[in-house]
């Protein structure tokens, strides 16, 4: 069976790989939003499978944060296992204004070296919308692999875009699956912020 081959699910056309890209992405935030290491096995699949997914359909800087992605997983399920003198995991915190200067500055840089790449590097169609969710994203990982809070609105401002921009690229489940991740990600906010007050 060709993973590749297309078919139809309605008016969409998909194939088996988004489709089990899709299903370990819902494992994946699912698992996030309830504080559980399984987020990073989930997302190493997920991932791996959008590396190739977003490279296929030319949104390239999103390839490459999925490589990135698949990295920082393997960090984050370290972090978030290992333990401390007195057996006790790493705990939700919340970001400094300091942190918070500096991780937005951050996300500039990288906005725009990754735009600049790919404006004169590549042929994406979308560079402006591709830097801006990536540049997210590579922050949001980073937070997610240390537990702060913030990285759920990272997540929630970069899925909305992805939205309009998979629907754009003809990945309609793909886009469903943000639009997934999105209320999924609302939802995590709130559970974590619970989680942070006690």
């Amino acid at each position: 069976m060709d993973l590749n081959s297309l078919f139809q699910i309605g008016p969409f056309q998909t194939s088996f790989l988004e489709l089990f890209a899709v299903f370990f992405g819902l494992l994946c935030v699912w698992n996030m939003k309830k504080e559980s290491a399984l987020v990073f096995p989930f997302g190493i699949i997920n991932v791996g499978t959008y590396v190739y997914i977003f490279f296929a359909a030319g949104i390239y800087a999103n390839a490459a944060i999925n490589g990135f992605f698949l990295l920082m997983s393997v960090y984050g399920w370290y972090n978030w296992t290992r333990t401390d003198n007195n057996k006790k995991t790493i705990r939700i915190t919340q970001c400094s204004q300091l942190e918070l200067f500096l991780y937005s500055l951050a996300i500039i840089v990288f906005f725009v070296i990754i735009w600049i790449v790919l404006e004169h590097h590549t042929s994406s169609e979308v560079p402006v919308l591709d830097a801006a969710t990536t540049s997210v994203y590579i922050l949001a990982q980073w937070l997610l692999s240390q537990k702060k809070i913030e990285h759920w609105i990272l997540w929630i401002s970069a899925d909305v875009v992805m939205i309009g921009l998979c629907a754009w690229e003809g990945l309609y489940f793909t886009s469903f699956q943000y639009f997934v991740f999105t209320i999924i990600a609302i939802l995590g906010f709130l559970e974590w912020r619970v989680k942070l007050i006690k």
